[in-house]
């Protein structure tokens, strides 16, 4: 019976360490993290190339002003500017993520492949990619996310071949819902990438 006792009372010390000293991630959080690598359903690792700046073309969103692994210089904001926008070309191939995740998912890769391909074929044009969420988390961590989101689609696009010095993200968060809804129908609509055509100036 002596011996029974100090190896119960072990057991209990170990059971209490194992219950205090690990950190749980809440399930159905995303961590923040940094936005340097993208991933596409399934687990395929896309390595980001030279980011271009982000920041908006106009005010109110939030864009990416980091660089890849790769290094290398940013494509100048002046390459963008004088461009003129072009929400209509590419409206059927907005990417739809699911909730807090920033994965392209398998179904909408090839959205972005029909992006990609009509960017070849018009060398002269640019592309802007608007991430963004539906309502639910806080205003910061939904701009975070929705930068993500902006982020994933364009290595998937530079993986297909596009320039990275073509394309330029920002995030609009929560703030430009598709469907003002508070439901699980307009959240769907909500998390999503879009894609702007950025025509040249007239020469």
């Amino acid at each position: 019976m002596k011996r029974i006792l100090p190896n119960l009372g072990l057991a209990a010390l170990v059971m209490l360490l194992g219950a205090t000293g690990c950190k749980r991630t809440p399930k159905g959080i995303t961590p923040i993290g940094s936005p340097r690598a993208a991933t596409v359903e399934g687990g395929a690792s896309l390595q980001p190339a030279n980011l271009p700046p982000g920041g908006g073309l106009e005010g109110g969103a939030v864009g990416s002003e980091e660089l890849g692994p790769g290094g290398g210089a940013q494509a100048p904001r002046e390459l963008f500017e004088g461009y003129v926008m072009d929400p209509e070309t590419f409206k059927a191939q907005t990417v739809y993520f699911d909730f807090d995740s920033s994965v392209v998912k398998l179904s909408e890769i090839d959205k972005v492949r029909a992006v990609a391909e009509e960017l070849k074929l018009r060398p002269e044009t640019r592309l802007l990619i608007d991430g963004h969420c539906d309502e639910r988390g806080t205003e910061e961590y939904n701009r975070a996310l929705g930068e993500r989101r902006a982020l994933a689609v364009r290595e998937v696009l530079v993986k297909q071949g596009i320039a990275p010095d073509r394309i330029r993200t920002r995030s609009w968060g929560e703030d430009m819902p598709a469907d003002p809804g508070h439901n699980e129908a307009a959240w769907a609509k909500n998390r999503r990438a879009e894609f702007i055509l950025l025509l040249p100036p007239e020469q």
